[in-house]
């Protein structure tokens, strides 16, 4: 993989080259980031592709100096996150017209017995009960624990000093450890 510097090399020379390289790098974790911070797998593949147009377009406009200014990773992750907010934003000011309400990819956060039964699967209740904690919260701990970011990055993603990020990550791990316990204890009981 190439660093940061190279890639920015890159993007100053050839952007339509070195913008495939910056995604050969990077996408991957745009993609990870995606798919935790969205209800529906389709939804994470299209803010994804959203995302990178728009870093993309955004490099068009740059000048040189700009470009070898840019971390590169935070940067993508911040229009990424900026971009699925403002999705949200448009989708609750749009009303629904065909009298069908969203059915989220993943299952109910609250599942029955039965349910725990038939999957049993870890990952899918960590990814419920994911989705459940604050925007901050998730969006730390998936940077953090699911991309394995440095704090630096995640801070500089969320906008924060690094003992915040810290602290959203620890915060967000607490209440998942303690919805994954009061989870197996409702099985059991």
């Amino acid at each position: 993989m190439a660093d940061d510097e190279q890639l920015r090399t890159a993007l100053v020379e050839d952007l339509d080259a070195g913008f495939e390289a910056v995604v050969r790098a990077h996408g991957d974790v745009v993609h990870a980031v995606a798919r935790r911070t969205s209800d529906r797998a389709a939804d994470a593949e299209d803010l994804a592709a959203e995302a990178l147009l728009r870093a993309y377009r955004a490099l068009r406009g740059y000048t040189p100096e700009r470009i070898e200014g840019l971390t590169l990773r935070p940067w993508l992750l911040t229009i990424l996150l900026n971009t699925a907010r403002n999705d949200r934003r448009a989708a609750a000011r749009r009303p629904r017209t065909d009298g069908v309400a969203p059915v989220p990819d993943r299952a109910s956060p609250a599942p029955g017995p039965a349910e725990h039964a038939e999957t049993g699967d870890l990952g899918d209740r960590l990814a419920g009960l994911l989705a459940e904690l604050p925007v901050a919260q998730r969006t730390a701990v998936v940077l953090r624990h699911v991309v394995d970011l440095p704090v630096a990055e995640v801070a500089a993603v969320l906008h924060c000093s690094e003992g915040t990020a810290r602290s959203h990550a620890a915060r967000g791990l607490a209440a998942l450890r303690t919805r994954l316990t009061a989870d197996t204890t409702e099985e059991t009981a």
